[in-house]
């Protein structure tokens, strides 16, 4: 019999990339201007007509605006699809007529697999965390329906990474970051706290509560700008979470926010998180990607042309030997690849847009949390203590700054 996680891992497999990542995380691929116009919809009574339950020739439930399901859920739009599914923005009417994200899995057994996997982690995150106060996604609720699994969440705007690309790849200010960085550093402690490494951290599974903006000018660069009117986000797509007993599959995370010791083999666990959190705080400062690759050999040249050199006993310990010669990285820098780390990447306290102290301060934590060593590596509870976000108010803002919970949603 397969385990859990290797069930999840023969699972995904089978999924293509957007597949996967719409599965995954549905709320990140919602259409800003279609999300916009559908939380405008009135919440009085509307036409239902009555459901004939039939799926498509491809597995997905056949279903238009106005069926009502489980007698609660109005369909209104469709927010996304891909082969596992559809993602529909729905009417809740046993909230209110509150707008909910509804994930409506095809009648196929590898997808309804994947989505009770997810479910597993969603339903005990939400024992452990009943009022929502750590910032991770909140699922309302589940159901078989006619063979069809559907997953129920609260709706949420755009993804930290859609609003950068949307707004041409302006970085967001220094104090944007800092409360984000906060609620992500607090939301994945919670997951640590409790047994899980949820493993695919990165902007796009980010989102924004609400992505609404002001616009000005800027007469310099010509263009119109937008700037975020609220930075409150949440921690989405638990389909890759693993509890610390679970088995770990050998490769994890998405390329760019890819530790070092996942690349090497060697073995990983919570501290590979936080390498993914110092990625995304360098992407949100500057406005791109640091490590912007796709080979190992090539992203371990430019750790080194950022970070300096990989550190000897992660060389002598690791499988991967091929990426090395006598106990150095074998990367050849005046080959095409290497001029291209060398004019693309540079020491990491030269990306410093400011000499401000808070400018530096954030350096800090982004160099504490890329460590080579994961024994090194900085913990998210003494993160939540760094001086970036001493005396700025960001806990108090963010209304859980006391939280001291050391529970076990693991078993």
């Amino acid at each position: 019999m397969f385990s859990q996680m290797q069930r999840k891992i023969l699972i995904l497999s089978n999924f293509g990339t957007y597949d996967k990542d719409l599965f995954l995380h549905p709320l990140s691929y919602i259409d800003s201007q279609r999300l916009s116009a559908n939380m405008s919809l009135a919440k009085g009574d509307s036409r239902t007509r009555a459901l004939s339950v039939r799926d498509d020739e491809e597995g997905h439930l056949i279903c238009r605006s106005g069926d009502v399901l489980q007698e609660r859920y109005e369909i209104a739009s469709t927010l996304g699809e891909g082969t596992f599914g559809r993602v529909m923005q729905c009417i809740d009417h046993r909230r209110g007529g509150a707008p909910v994200a509804l994930k409506i899995i095809k009648n196929v057994e590898k997808y309804k697999e994947a989505a009770r996997l997810e479910i597993n982690v969603l339903e005990k995150i939400n024992e452990k965390d009943p009022d929502n106060k750590y910032l991770c996604v909140q699922m309302y609720d589940w159901f078989d329906y006619h063979g069809h699994m559907c997953i129920s969440f609260e709706l949420l705007a755009l993804s930290t990474f859609d609003f950068l690309k949307e707004n041409n790849y302006l970085p967001y200010s220094i104090g944007q970051v800092r409360h984000m960085a906060y609620q992500i550093c607090l939301a994945v402690k919670f997951l640590h706290d409790n047994k899980l490494t949820h493993t695919d951290l990165k902007p796009e599974n980010i989102l924004f509560v609400d992505s609404d903006f002001t616009m000005s000018y800027n007469v310099e660069k010509k263009r119109e700008e937008r700037t975020v009117k609220s930075t409150a986000v949440r921690v989405v797509d638990f389909g890759s979470a693993t509890f610390d007993h679970e088995h770990h599959s050998t490769i994890v995370s998405t390329r760019h926010y890819r530790a070092p010791e996942v690349i090497l083999e060697l073995g990983w666990s919570h501290p590979c998180d936080v390498w993914s959190i110092g990625c995304i705080l360098f992407e949100y400062y500057l406005g791109f990607t640091l490590f912007q690759t796709h080979d190992n050999r090539e992203h371990l040249a430019m750790m080194e042309r950022i970070l300096g050199p990989v550190p000897s006993r992660m060389i002598r310990k690791t499988r991967k030997q091929k990426y090395f010669y006598r106990g150095r990285l074998d990367w050849d820098e005046s080959s095409s690849a290497g001029k291209y780390v060398r004019e693309n990447c540079k020491p990491l306290r030269r990306y410093l847009l400011s000499e401000a102290e808070e400018h530096h301060q954030l350096f800090d934590l982004i160099e504490s949390m890329l460590e080579y060593e994961p024994s090194k590596r900085l913990l998210l509870a003494d993160s939540l203590k760094h001086p970036f976000f001493e005396n700025s108010g960001v806990g108090e803002a963010t209304g859980t700054k006391s939280w001291e919970g050391n529970r076990d949603i693991s078993r």
